[in-house]
């Protein structure tokens, strides 16, 4: 691996031409193989977990699973609803709704307890997921329904219509995150580079990237189904990793330019970049895809379906950064060459000296770096107490699986929803107690839950059937049963989560828990919620454990020293712990929502932790990889300890930085979103690479490498004074590798 991307380099410097016609060729090759195959989609089964997952799988062997259901509200536009007229217009709702092929059956109208509106409901056939797809026939007939009754309203809202509203949303906010993103990105490249083609090129080279990778990710849902989200990640991830490996990389190159003076050709520049920063690229890149894969773990599609989109973009991101990359350099290098005389002469007619190369730090980083150089000790100090101080919120840390009352009131379907529990608030949550057992015991089974139903309307945190107790379904075979019980209390309220617990403790004990050899478990929307999140709560630590464990193998690996390996994982632990105590102070309470346009869930969605930790590992790892390979190869070329250390951090400082504007600028378009649990997401990414880039790696890291000195490399031996290449074949030289 040491010389392979300096192998890569030199072909493709040498071969320009089709290493660029190559990559691109690769591109449109993943997209059509992407579009021909189409996307596999995750199916209801797949997101089973826990006990309601068990319930599900129970319910629908007995064909009693759970169908998409729409609900069609009739009400007056103002005054007093007329009964005549709703009736009529529940009429023609059943009648057009009866004549879709999405509709398996609809119900007879249902008056609320006000009098003031009459609900028809619908049930979509197909499995639950598919709901969101065929419920746009429907939410078509309920328009012309309701443009036929002018003085009545007649709305929509269900899962299925509240699942395309989001999806909708969702689609808006990604164009939204990327008009403000791309052009920040671009901003910050030009100021780094000062060239338009320069600063074409890292975006260029991302977005190509991303664009094999969306093809990738549809090819691989054939062997892992697609949850959803693998490309909202995509895009996420691909633009901020795609831009900072082709940055770190054309930083370089740049140097070595203005070092060689001239002296150089560009294919030589290019093996010399690829002798540093190619190899730092490519540990990385292993070391963001290694963290990453740790979510497989978690056996949940939800996380497989995230680690496939990034571990898929982040290798088309290294494989464009060691293959196109360098041809590109080297066309952009002999055009620049071509045109050197004529700007040298125009620059000596006007009375200008050459420009020369400044690698140097500057004064903003000069500035930042003066406490580390002057006062090692103090600055350490200061900068873990501060991010210590920063992680003691995430200690108050509670979780909550987001559900349909979580979601954004911008969604038509939403605002619909609320005015229907607000008439039918039995409508909020369902129970639903399944049970198995032989067909001999099903009138046995029949009666217990028949009792079962019969405690629950005693009980204040369950609602009254509305025919005076709830229906017990049964299988054909007389196996399987299902009893629904209706909470009139949204999912995440503390009275819904003890409804569900008094269910599993108290009332199913004492009446189907009693009989023998009878399966019995619970689902519903309540029940998926809490099963989802006690099933992340006991992954936690496994991920966690290999995460912690592979970040310091890969350093060790790449180092070769177990000082700078367990180094790592503390500073990663500490951008970690200190973003998500930031997390946790904004998003838990609710003093910024205001400032940030959100509503508080009183907690963090459920996903959000562990994901951010996997990435931010990951992505921090980047980080240390290209400061640590800095100083590395300034220790190679005989510098003490100290120098090394302050070498290293002041070449590697401004483009680090230049970096992390751009990823945080990436994640922070996150926060403009309508998903409470996409602001978390991105607020958190964008608050961890911020503080990674400049209180980790300008305080902390410096730090405590001046004050090990060379024991920070133990247990590598110090190298002997390293020779620089001059010549294109040199350049995958050891000596020269960092």
């Amino acid at each position: 691996m040491r010389h392979l991307p300096v192998r890569m380099a030199r072909w493709s410097a040498r071969h320009a031409g089709r290493a660029i016609a190559g990559w691109f060729a690769f591109v449109v090759l993943c997209l059509v193989a992407g579009i021909a195959l189409g996307t596999n989609e995750a199916t209801t089964k797949d997101f089973w977990v826990g006990e309601a997952g068990r319930a599900e799988a129970t319910a629908t062997e007995g064909g009693l699973e759970r169908s998409p259901t729409e609900r069609i509200m009739i009400r007056a536009r103002s005054g007093k609803l007329d009964m005549a007229a709703a009736g009529t217009a529940a009429q023609d709702v059943t009648e057009r709704m009866r004549d879709l092929p999405e509709v398996e059956s609809v119900a007879a109208p249902v008056r609320s307890k006000d009098g003031e509106v009459l609900l028809v409901s619908v049930v979509l056939t197909g499995p639950e997921l598919k709901g969101k797809k065929n419920v746009v026939p429907l939410l078509e007939q309920t328009a012309a329904v309701g443009a036929d009754h002018p003085d009545l309203v007649v709305e929509e809202t269900g899962s299925p219509a509240i699942s395309k509203g989001v999806n909708d949303q969702r689609d808006e906010d990604l164009a939204l995150s990327e008009r403000i993103s791309l052009p920040v990105t671009v901003i910050t490249l030009l100021i780094v580079f000062g060239s338009v083609i320069m600063a074409g090129v890292p975006l260029l080279l991302a977005l190509s990237s991303i664009a094999a990778a969306i093809g990738l990710s549809m090819v691989a849902s054939h062997l892992m189904p697609d949850a959803g989200v693998g490309t909202n990640l995509i895009l996420l991830i691909g633009l901020a990793v795609g831009v900072d490996y082709t940055l770190f990389y054309l930083k370089r190159e740049r140097e070595e330019r203005a070092r060689a003076g001239g002296r150089l050709g560009p294919e030589a520049l290019v093996e010399l970049a690829a002798a540093t920063a190619g190899r730092a690229i490519v540990i990385s890149g292993l070391a963001v895809i290694v963290s990453t894969a740790t979510l497989y773990l978690a056996t949940d599609v939800i996380f497989s379906s995230l680690a496939t989109g990034t571990i898929l973009v982040v290798t088309v991101a290294v494989a464009s950064s060691l293959t196109v990359l360098p041809g590109l350099l080297v066309v952009i290098g002999r055009r620049a060459d071509r045109l050197a005389p004529r700007r040298a002469a125009r620059r000596a007619g006007r009375g200008k000296p050459a420009r020369a190369g400044k690698p140097e730090t500057g004064r903003v980083f000069g500035a930042l770096l003066r406490p580390a150089r002057t006062r090692p000790a103090l600055t350490l100090c200061l900068s873990v107490l501060v991010m210590l101080g920063l992680t003691v919120p995430a200690l108050g840390l509670k979780l909550i699986d987001p559900g349909k009352d979580t979601f954004s009131r911008d969604i038509p379907a939403m605002r619909v929803y609320d005015r229907l529990t607000g008439s039918f608030p039995e409508l909020f949550v369902t129970h639903e107690v399944v049970t198995r057992s032989t067909p001999e015991q099903a009138a046995q089974v029949k009666r217990a839950l028949e009792d079962l139903g019969r405690r629950t309307q005693a009980d204040p945190l369950f609602a009254r059937a509305p025919k005076g107790e709830p229906t017990v379904r049964t299988s054909a075979d007389g196996r399987i049963s299902v009893l629904e019980l209706s909470v009139p209390h949204p999912a995440p309220s503390a009275e819904a989560i003890e409804s569900l617990t008094r269910l599993r403790q108290d009332h199913i004990p004492a009446t189907v828990g009693r009989l023998p050899g009878v399966e019995t478990a619970v689902s519903g929307d309540v029940a998926r919620g809490r099963d989802y999140v006690s099933h992340e709560s006991d992954k936690l630590p496994l991920v966690l454990g290999f995460l912690l464990l592979m970040t310091f193998l890969m350093t060790v690996w790449a180092f070769r020293s177990v000082v700078l390996g367990a180094i790592g994982v503390v500073l990663n632990l500490l951008s970690a712990g200190a973003s998500l105590g930031l997390l946790v102070l904004v998003f838990q309470g609710t003093w910024a929502e205001g400032l940030l346009a959100f509503d508080s869930l009183g907690a963090i969605a459920s996903r959000v932790p562990l994901f951010l930790v996997v990435i931010l590992f990951g992505l921090s790892m980047d980080y240390q990889v290209f400061v640590v390979s800095r100083i590395q190869e300034a220790r190679q070329n005989g510098m003490s300890a100290r120098e090394a250390v302050l070498e290293g951090i002041n070449r590697s400082a401004k483009v680090v930085t230049s970096a992390a504007i751009v990823m945080v600028t990436v994640f922070g378009a996150f926060v403009a979103l309508h998903l409470t649990e996409m602001k978390q997401m991105g607020f958190c990414l964008a608050v961890a690479v911020l503080l990674d880039a400049v209180v980790i790696r300008l305080m902390v890291l410096p730090s405590v490498l001046l004050l090990l000195g060379e024991r920070a490399w133990w247990p590598a031996r110090r190298p002997g004074r390293a020779v620089r290449a001059q010549e294109p074949a040199a350049a995958g030289s050891p000596a020269d590798v960092g």
